[in-house]
Protein backbone atom coordinates (compact mmCIF):
# COMPACT_ATOMS: atom_id res chain seq x y z
CA UNK A 1 0.00 0.00 0.00
CA UNK A 2 1.12 3.59 -0.99
CA UNK A 3 2.02 5.25 2.34
CA UNK A 4 3.92 8.74 2.57
CA UNK A 5 5.80 9.08 6.11
CA UNK A 6 3.68 11.87 6.70
CA UNK A 7 0.95 9.22 7.35
CA UNK A 8 2.52 5.87 8.28
CA UNK A 9 1.67 4.30 11.31
CA UNK A 10 3.23 0.78 12.66
CA UNK A 11 2.40 0.90 16.77
CA UNK A 12 0.93 -2.32 17.36
CA UNK A 13 -0.54 -0.99 20.37
CA UNK A 14 -2.74 1.50 18.04
CA UNK A 15 -3.25 -0.56 14.75
CA UNK A 16 -4.52 -3.90 16.81
CA UNK A 17 -7.42 -2.02 18.64
CA UNK A 18 -8.09 -0.01 15.17
CA UNK A 19 -8.47 -3.29 13.54
CA UNK A 20 -10.94 -4.80 16.67
CA UNK A 21 -13.11 -2.07 16.40
CA UNK A 22 -13.44 -1.94 12.95
CA UNK A 23 -13.75 -5.54 12.23
CA UNK A 24 -15.97 -6.15 9.69
CA UNK A 25 -13.09 -6.18 6.69
CA UNK A 26 -12.44 -6.93 3.26
CA UNK A 27 -10.77 -10.60 3.09
CA UNK A 28 -9.06 -10.73 -0.50
CA UNK A 29 -7.50 -14.29 -2.29
CA UNK A 30 -6.33 -15.62 -5.31
CA UNK A 31 -7.90 -18.25 -6.74
CA UNK A 32 -4.96 -18.94 -9.43
CA UNK A 33 -6.68 -16.74 -12.07
CA UNK A 34 -7.73 -13.54 -10.65
CA UNK A 35 -8.68 -11.68 -6.99
CA UNK A 36 -11.64 -12.92 -5.47
CA UNK A 37 -12.96 -10.71 -2.06
CA UNK A 38 -15.49 -11.07 0.63
CA UNK A 39 -16.61 -9.02 3.38
CA UNK A 40 -16.58 -10.91 6.42
CA UNK A 41 -16.70 -10.11 10.00
CA UNK A 42 -13.26 -10.83 11.81
CA UNK A 43 -11.84 -11.58 15.68
CA UNK A 44 -8.32 -10.53 16.40
CA UNK A 45 -6.38 -12.60 18.13
CA UNK A 46 -3.19 -11.77 20.07
CA UNK A 47 -0.73 -14.16 21.82
CA UNK A 48 2.50 -11.99 22.73
CA UNK A 49 4.13 -10.87 19.50
CA UNK A 50 1.49 -13.31 17.23
CA UNK A 51 -1.23 -11.95 15.71
CA UNK A 52 -4.05 -14.23 13.87
CA UNK A 53 -7.07 -13.15 12.43
CA UNK A 54 -9.81 -15.47 12.58
CA UNK A 55 -13.40 -15.13 10.82
CA UNK A 56 -15.78 -17.31 8.61
CA UNK A 57 -17.70 -17.49 5.26
CA UNK A 58 -20.65 -19.11 3.88
CA UNK A 59 -19.43 -22.05 2.33
CA UNK A 60 -21.71 -21.67 -0.77
CA UNK A 61 -18.97 -18.83 -1.33
CA UNK A 62 -16.71 -20.54 -3.55
CA UNK A 63 -13.84 -18.08 -1.96
CA UNK A 64 -12.86 -20.63 0.93
CA UNK A 65 -11.51 -23.17 -2.13
CA UNK A 66 -8.85 -20.53 -2.65
CA UNK A 67 -7.78 -20.18 0.95
CA UNK A 68 -4.08 -22.02 1.56
CA UNK A 69 -1.15 -21.83 -0.43
CA UNK A 70 -0.86 -18.20 -0.93
CA UNK A 71 -0.68 -14.96 0.76
CA UNK A 72 -3.53 -13.14 1.29
CA UNK A 73 -5.34 -9.79 2.20
CA UNK A 74 -7.57 -9.03 4.95
CA UNK A 75 -8.20 -4.74 4.86
CA UNK A 76 -10.14 -2.89 7.88
CA UNK A 77 -11.44 0.25 6.77
CA UNK A 78 -12.43 3.21 9.74
CA UNK A 79 -14.03 6.70 9.64
CA UNK A 80 -13.14 8.86 6.05
CA UNK A 81 -14.22 11.88 5.11
CA UNK A 82 -14.28 14.48 1.93
CA UNK A 83 -11.34 17.35 2.51
CA UNK A 84 -11.98 21.26 1.30
CA UNK A 85 -9.56 23.01 0.12
CA UNK A 86 -11.58 25.68 1.05
CA UNK A 87 -10.52 25.19 4.39
CA UNK A 88 -6.97 26.13 3.68
CA UNK A 89 -5.33 29.06 4.35
CA UNK A 90 -3.80 28.70 0.49
CA UNK A 91 -4.99 27.74 -2.79
CA UNK A 92 -4.98 23.88 -2.95
CA UNK A 93 -7.02 21.06 -4.50
CA UNK A 94 -9.59 18.46 -2.23
CA UNK A 95 -8.47 15.49 -0.89
CA UNK A 96 -9.39 12.37 1.25
CA UNK A 97 -8.85 11.84 4.50
CA UNK A 98 -9.37 8.63 5.98
CA UNK A 99 -7.46 5.38 8.43
CA UNK A 100 -7.02 1.97 6.94
CA UNK A 101 -4.69 -0.98 7.79
CA UNK A 102 -3.86 -3.87 5.72
CA UNK A 103 -2.76 -7.36 7.45
CA UNK A 104 -1.01 -9.84 5.38
CA UNK A 105 -0.67 -13.60 5.76
CA UNK A 106 -1.42 -17.30 5.00
CA UNK A 107 -5.19 -18.55 5.56
CA UNK A 108 -5.78 -21.88 7.04
CA UNK A 109 -9.02 -23.66 7.89
CA UNK A 110 -9.94 -24.40 10.99
CA UNK A 111 -10.62 -27.98 11.10
CA UNK A 112 -12.06 -28.43 14.88
CA UNK A 113 -15.37 -28.03 15.70
CA UNK A 114 -14.48 -26.28 19.63
CA UNK A 115 -12.31 -23.32 17.60
CA UNK A 116 -15.59 -22.70 15.20
CA UNK A 117 -17.74 -22.45 17.90
CA UNK A 118 -15.56 -20.23 19.97
CA UNK A 119 -15.12 -17.86 17.34
CA UNK A 120 -18.72 -17.59 16.65
CA UNK A 121 -20.04 -17.51 20.37
CA UNK A 122 -17.04 -14.20 20.68
CA UNK A 123 -18.92 -12.55 17.23
CA UNK A 124 -22.48 -13.09 19.04
CA UNK A 125 -21.90 -12.15 22.22
CA UNK A 126 -19.83 -9.47 21.22
CA UNK A 127 -22.91 -8.22 19.17
CA UNK A 128 -25.51 -9.13 21.22
CA UNK A 129 -24.69 -6.93 24.57
CA UNK A 130 -26.41 -4.10 22.61
CA UNK A 131 -29.54 -5.99 20.92
CA UNK A 132 -31.06 -8.26 23.23
CA UNK A 133 -30.00 -11.88 25.23
CA UNK A 134 -29.64 -14.29 22.57
CA UNK A 135 -27.16 -16.63 22.62
CA UNK A 136 -25.58 -19.70 21.22
CA UNK A 137 -25.90 -21.44 24.65
CA UNK A 138 -29.83 -20.97 24.65
CA UNK A 139 -29.81 -23.25 21.06
CA UNK A 140 -29.86 -26.90 20.82
CA UNK A 141 -26.60 -28.21 20.06
CA UNK A 142 -27.59 -29.98 17.48
CA UNK A 143 -28.99 -27.29 15.66
CA UNK A 144 -25.67 -25.10 16.44
CA UNK A 145 -23.86 -28.22 14.83
CA UNK A 146 -26.17 -28.62 11.30
CA UNK A 147 -25.45 -24.73 11.05
CA UNK A 148 -21.92 -24.89 11.22
CA UNK A 149 -21.97 -27.46 8.68
CA UNK A 150 -22.94 -24.63 6.14
CA UNK A 151 -19.93 -22.09 6.87
CA UNK A 152 -16.09 -22.50 6.75
CA UNK A 153 -14.19 -20.86 9.67
CA UNK A 154 -10.18 -19.92 8.70
CA UNK A 155 -7.47 -18.04 10.87
CA UNK A 156 -4.86 -15.74 9.55
CA UNK A 157 -1.93 -15.68 10.57
CA UNK A 158 -0.46 -11.89 10.18
CA UNK A 159 3.18 -11.62 8.97
CA UNK A 160 3.13 -8.18 7.63
CA UNK A 161 0.75 -4.86 8.95
CA UNK A 162 0.48 -1.73 6.75
CA UNK A 163 -1.35 1.27 7.80
CA UNK A 164 -2.11 4.73 6.35
CA UNK A 165 -3.79 7.08 8.68
CA UNK A 166 -4.21 10.21 5.93
CA UNK A 167 -5.32 12.71 9.05
CA UNK A 168 -4.17 15.86 7.79
CA UNK A 169 -0.78 15.64 9.09
CA UNK A 170 1.23 16.92 6.07
CA UNK A 171 -1.18 20.47 7.02
CA UNK A 172 0.14 23.69 8.68
CA UNK A 173 -1.44 24.21 12.78
CA UNK A 174 -3.18 26.48 11.31
CA UNK A 175 -5.03 24.24 8.42
CA UNK A 176 -5.13 21.11 10.67
CA UNK A 177 -6.94 23.16 13.19
CA UNK A 178 -9.30 24.63 10.55
CA UNK A 179 -10.02 21.42 9.31
CA UNK A 180 -11.14 19.99 12.20
CA UNK A 181 -13.08 22.78 13.24
CA UNK A 182 -15.25 22.36 9.61
CA UNK A 183 -15.80 18.21 9.94
CA UNK A 184 -17.38 19.03 13.43
CA UNK A 185 -20.17 21.40 11.68
CA UNK A 186 -21.09 18.95 9.57
CA UNK A 187 -23.94 16.38 10.45
CA UNK A 188 -22.34 13.35 9.56
CA UNK A 189 -21.04 10.59 12.32
CA UNK A 190 -17.70 10.29 9.93
CA UNK A 191 -16.67 13.57 9.38
CA UNK A 192 -16.88 13.29 13.37
CA UNK A 193 -14.62 10.37 13.78
CA UNK A 194 -12.39 11.68 11.44
CA UNK A 195 -12.34 14.88 13.11
CA UNK A 196 -11.68 13.29 16.53
CA UNK A 197 -8.68 11.13 14.85
CA UNK A 198 -6.92 14.49 13.71
CA UNK A 199 -6.79 15.32 17.06
CA UNK A 200 -4.68 11.95 17.86
CA UNK A 201 -2.27 12.89 14.91
CA UNK A 202 -1.04 16.64 14.68
CA UNK A 203 0.86 18.32 12.17
CA UNK A 204 4.03 17.38 11.21
CA UNK A 205 4.46 19.93 9.11
CA UNK A 206 5.30 23.29 10.87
Amino acid sequence: MYTPAYYRVNDPETLIPFMSENDFATFITHDGERPVASHLLTEILRDGDSLTIRSHMSRANPQWKSLGGRESLVIFGGPHTYISPRWYDHVNVPTWNYQVVHAYGLPQMIEDDAQTSAHLKFIVDRYEKTSGEYSLEKLSPDFVRKEMKGLVAFTLTVTRLEASFKLSQNRNERDHANIIEELNQRSDESSHAVAEAMQKYPPRRK
